[in-house]
């Protein structure tokens, strides 16, 4: 799981919940095309991934539902909070995540939107959702090596 920041990122925000109601498959990088007060907003931390997803049309990716609140000293065109946001993808990559999508009947959500180098990225898995008694099972195994771990440090 790559939920923290390597060397050189700035984390802006990350996706929990995903890791909890899917499978992670395949991970990518993405650029995302952004108005500058967008950019602002980001650098204020001021972002939610939480119930974001990627869809495909005419070739291209796009970011669903992802919402990056106005920024405060904004004027009047100050951006939209919740409006789509085009990914930026080689054809080659969206093509391989979209033949995923549609063969299979996987999705493609966002993990973590993050600061590499003055350029804001969105890392986006390709995932299964999980049903009832996997979401069960993976809490019992990290409560299970919670004890452990205590367990360990105790002795």
């Amino acid at each position: 799981m790559a939920t923290k920041p390597d060397a050189g990122e700035k984390l802006i925000a990350s996706n929990k919940k995903a890791l909890h109601d899917y499978f992670v498959l395949q991970k990518a990088e993405a650029g995302v095309a952004l108005t500058g007060t967008e950019v602002k907003s980001l650098r204020d931390g001021k972002a939610n991934i939480k119930d974001s997803y990627v869809l495909f049309k005419d070739g291209e990716a796009f970011l669903f539902n992802a919402h990056i609140s106005p920024y405060s000293h904004g004027n009047l065109q100050n951006h939209e909070p919740e409006r789509n946001r085009k990914l930026l993808l080689h054809r080659r990559e969206i093509e391989k995540l979209r033949e995923q999508v549609v063969e299979k009947g996987l999705t493609v959500v966002p993990l973590r939107l993050y600061f590499k180098g003055g350029k804001v990225k969105v890392e986006i898995a390709v995932v299964r959702g999980k049903k009832l008694y996997d979401k069960r099972e993976t809490e019992k195994k990290r409560e299970l090596d919670r004890e452990a771990a205590v367990a360990m440090k105790q002795r």
